[in-house]
């Protein structure tokens, strides 16, 4: 299936979710409010046609000094030779016979003062993690996520590194931090 084709599924499903899509070249995408996103995902896993089976990643940008952070989820459709959705285990690799079925990725745009929107890791499992990250490292809260820890900080980190108004602490834990741009003395 096409990037337009899933779009204009999507039109048609969600007319006022969709908010505009970029199909050519090399990374189609369409944006979708953060207010319908979870039932945007749940219908693109469950409707036939387009069975986005897989979520391969979230990646978070932030686009200070506009008040915005987008997510980008990057979703593929899975399908068996006879064009159905993977339902039962992949076989090994050396029986690999799963096709690309489909790939899109849908951009999620949050106000920067407080970026919240509703998890998917009950749609895709291994968003769990992925949102654990976006969370970490650029503050976006996902409501309803089962976990929601700090991954790659400690749990007392104050910030979040990936946003690009972060100050890096002068210590953390009476350790200092490393000047910017020194070498090491080894």
């Amino acid at each position: 299936m096409t990037a337009q084709e899933i779009v204009d599924i999507l039109k048609q499903r969600f007319p006022a979710a969709v908010a505009d899509a970029a199909v050519e070249g090399l990374h189609p995408c369409v944006a979708v409010t953060p207010e319908a996103w979870h039932d945007v995902a749940l219908f693109l896993r469950d409707d036939p046609r387009v069975a986005m089976n897989m979520l391969r990643c979230i990646s978070g940008v932030d686009l200070h000094p506009e008040a915005e952070i987008d997510l980008f989820y990057e979703l593929i459709a899975m399908r068996a030779p006879g064009g159905t959705a993977r339902q039962e285990p992949r076989p090994p690799p050396s029986a690999d016979i799963w096709q690309n079925g489909g790939t899109i990725a849908i951009r999620v745009r949050l106000p920067r003062d407080n970026p919240h929107v509703r998890s998917v890791a009950d749609v895709w499992p291994t968003a769990d993690w992925h949102e654990r990250e976006a969370f970490d490292l650029l503050g976006v809260t996902f409501d309803g996520h089962p976990d929601p820890r700090r991954i790659l900080c400690p749990d007392d980190w104050i910030g979040h590194p990936l946003r690009k108004d972060y100050e890096f602490p002068k210590e953390y834990d009476s350790i200092p931090a490393a000047a910017a741009g020194a070498a090491s003395s080894e």
